[in-house]
């Protein structure tokens, strides 16, 4: 008998308990709008209507908008109820709504059991087609909001995180943020927010993906009657970029902490290129390379740390906090040359991709995690079949390929600074490294 590993069987376990449903998942347009619909072979039902656009909807001056309005469909009622009565309704049969606003798209869902399927629709549609946007509780989301934003502001994490859009993504979509801040929300009314909610909610910005045991024929009546209350709308296209700096810069601001935070900004793949999973493996082990480095072996942080956002504007990022910030650069520069020098180990890619589809499977276990997937595969990658090749379209990564996207994309670096100006050397962070003498063959280089 062959034993398998515990992550090749956790692996196996994950895919047929998350993705291996007996019924397949389908897709069909109702009015215009794609609807993405994975039967559950459950009792709950997980309903998701997606807005596209994200910070793309608004401009700098209105950010916080969609969140707050996004807020409102269930916290100021609707033209049927006021917000209490709307949510004795929902607490009669322990059905949720809940909404978020994303840099790329939002979503408003709804979750129930299916036998209340027909009595919680009704309500799902009100809070989407007719909010009430009521004064008085408007205030007080929107003061909630204001807030929310005064205590995220004393976080010198946020700050720096922050900072770095604003200063990479300059004149972008992606310097937005989707709470806004003190000042674009509090010059926020009812009327401006009720009227700009109206604006984005047409069919030809909606997703709708469905997470439920229903029959097909009953789903496209409901969600007819759904679409039928909202106005197709001028056609919608997200907007696309490559973030592609063409040197390094540095931005300093003084700020009284107790160490200095510093976060950089590369240039990364746009979702549904060839090289996005390359990049995403090769992010997760740089990540651990730069922990171990920088923080064990170092000890020049607590917590540094890699990331890639492969949004609609990529980028590769990396973090730190460190009293030291001059040797901090000189040991990261030292690891990024000797990964582009003698590049990633085979080993480190096998282990990689376990984890990274191990974990993604992990996370499908949920009829709301299963919808979340199918809508941002759909969204970002225009593939949402892209929830269910996960494990194969991996597999596919090559040493070759992670070796190539790091070279690649780990160039030229947006550098921003919060703490002590005195103690850091600009020049370490502006100054164009030399590329090193590869160890690598040809096939790794662009």
């Amino acid at each position: 008998m062959i034993l398998r590993s515990l992550p090749a069987l956790l692996l196996m376990s994950f895919s047929l308990l998350s993705f291996g449903q007996a019924k397949a998942p389908y897709e069909m347009t109702i009015n215009g709008v794609k609807v993405i619909v994975q039967p559950s072979g459950n009792e709950i039902v997980q309903i998701m209507t997606v807005i596209r656009g994200g910070v793309q909807n608004y401009s700098l001056e209105q950010q916080g908008i969609e969140q707050l309005a996004i807020d409102a469909l269930t916290e100021c009622g609707t033209a049927k109820d006021d917000k209490n009565s709307f949510k004795d309704k929902l607490d009669k049969v322990s059905a949720e709504m809940y909404g978020s606003a994303g840099m790329d798209y939002s979503s408003f869902v709804m979750n129930c059991i299916r036998s209340d399927f027909d009595e919680v629709w009704p309500l799902y549609i009100d809070a989407l087609t007719t909010p009430r946007f009521d004064k008085k509780e408007f205030e007080r989301i929107r003061q909630d909001a204001i807030n929310n934003l005064r205590s995220r502001a004393s976080q010198p994490d946020y700050a720096i995180q922050k900072l770095a859009k604003e200063t990479a993504f300059a004149g972008k979509n992606y310097a937005k943020t989707t709470e806004g801040n003190e000042t674009t929300v509090s010059k926020l009314t009812p009327e401006i927010t009720k009227a700009y909610y109206k604006s984005v909610l047409t069919r030809s910005r909606l997703l709708i993906v469905v997470v439920a045991e229903i029959d097909s024929a009953v789903l496209a009546q409901k969600i007819q009657a759904l679409l039928s209350g909202i106005p197709a709308g001028a056609a919608f296209t997200e907007k696309r970029e490559v973030y592609s700096p063409k040197h390094n810069s540095f931005k300093d601001e003084k700020r009284d902490l107790a160490t200095n935070y510093i976060q950089g900004v590369t240039s990364a793949p746009l979702p549904g290129t060839p090289d996005f999973n390359a990049f995403s493996l090769a992010m997760r082990i740089f990540y651990n390379r730069h922990f171990l480095t920088v923080r064990t072996n170092h000890g020049l942080s607590y917590a540094p740390y890699t990331y890639f956002d492969g949004g609609l504007y990529p980028s590769g990022n990396i973090d730190v906090s460190t009293k030291d910030p001059n040797k901090y650069k000189q040991v990261l520069d030292s690891l990024i040359s000797n990964i582009k020098k003698d590049g990633f180990t085979e080993e480190e890619l096998r282990n990689m991709k376990t984890s990274y589809v191990t974990g993604f499977y992990y996370r499908q276990e949920t009829n709301a995690a299963q919808a979340s997937s199918l809508a941002s595969n759909e969204i970002l990658h225009k593939n949402w079949r892209r929830s269910y090749t996960m494990n194969d379209d991996m597999k596919k990564v090559t040493v070759s390929d992670l070796n190539r996207v790091f070279n690649k994309y780990i160039t030229s670096i947006t550098w921003v600074y919060q703490g002590d100006p005195q103690k850091v050397n600009t020049a370490l962070y502006t100054q164009e490294q030399k590329p090193p003498v590869s160890k690598l063959s040809n096939s790794t280089k662009d």
